[in-house]
């Protein structure tokens, strides 16, 4: 299969182009920064996948936000739409997205059947999705692979927990009720494979045992062997991300059902064991 990855150079990206050529697939990149240039790209390709986005991890301005939608709402449209007047290969697109799309909730469970939330970056995933399916209508088959808390040994939120854990100044956020639905990256990409294989709709990219915050932070705290003993204040948290604090200190338990019937069997099922790889 001959593959385009946007936003090949991203966490998720690297792990999904590394494992594409294993199996023998040929890979090429293209950023959404220029269309014509990605639909030039995408002439010659089986499938697209588009995994590009402003990063979350930030603190939330006014203009990150307007980053942050137009990179999944605009700059698809421009892609897709580039590629409407060229005559193309692809008959499969797979797009990323966000459990964001669920909103938060100490107390609900999601499932890809589950309505949208209301708060920005639900709002912001609604318009990525209905962007993707806009694919359909160019003869494509089209996935999105709606991703939780993504853990992995070189990126993703692990990577930025690890230094702080490290120094015994990890701890719980807030009150360590709220939900936090991770994933191995591995298994990451073996979701995304499940996509571009056949798959198609929605497909929660999460482990099918969610944790609290407190769970997951006494979990790497003992993997690590270092105390969990600080909470983080949540004004030091707002502080560093604005709004988008809230998916922290909210939180939301997400089951990958649709995932599960498709077929796809998880590698790392509990936080321990995919915490004992990683670490």
């Amino acid at each position: 299969m001959n593959v385009l990855l946007v936003g090949a150079t991203g966490f998720i990206g690297r792990g999904l182009e590394r494992v594409l050529r294993a199996r023998g697939d040929d890979v090429a990149a293209a950023s959404l920064r220029d269309p014509e240039a990605a639909a030039a790209a995408a002439a010659q390709c089986d499938a697209i996948v588009n995994l590009a986005g402003e990063p979350l991890a930030q603190h939330w301005s006014e203009n990150v936000k307007l980053r942050i939608e137009s990179s999944r709402v605009e700059a698809p449209r421009r892609f897709l739409e580039a590629l409407s007047r060229r005559t193309f290969a692809a008959r499969a697109y797979v797009s990323a997205s966000a459990i964001g799309y669920y909103g938060t909730s100490e107390t609900a469970a999601f499932d890809e059947t589950s309505a949208p939330g209301d708060d920005f970056l639900a709002r912001v995933c609604v318009g990525w999705e209905r962007e993707a399916r806009q694919a359909a209508g160019l003869g494509m088959r089209v996935a999105i692979v709606r991703t939780g808390v993504a853990l992995g040994a070189d990126g993703g939120a692990l990577a930025k927990l690890l230094p702080p854990f490290r120094m015994g100044a990890g701890g719980i956020v807030g009150n360590g009720r709220q939900w936090l639905s991770w994933v191995h990256v591995d298994d990451v990409v073996g979701v995304y494979l499940l996509a571009l294989d056949g798959a198609e709709g929605p497909l929660n990219a999460c482990a099918p045992n969610p944790v609290t915050n407190a769970q997951f932070t006494h979990a790497l705290g003992r993997a690590l062997h270092r105390p969990t003993l600080l909470p983080v204040p949540t004004f030091a948290l707002r502080a560093m991300l604005g709004e988008g604090a809230d998916m922290l200190l909210q939180g939301q338990r997400v089951l990958p059902l649709r995932t599960q019937e498709l077929g796809y069997r998880f590698a790392f099922p509990e936080l321990t064991g995919a915490l004992a790889n990683l670490l």
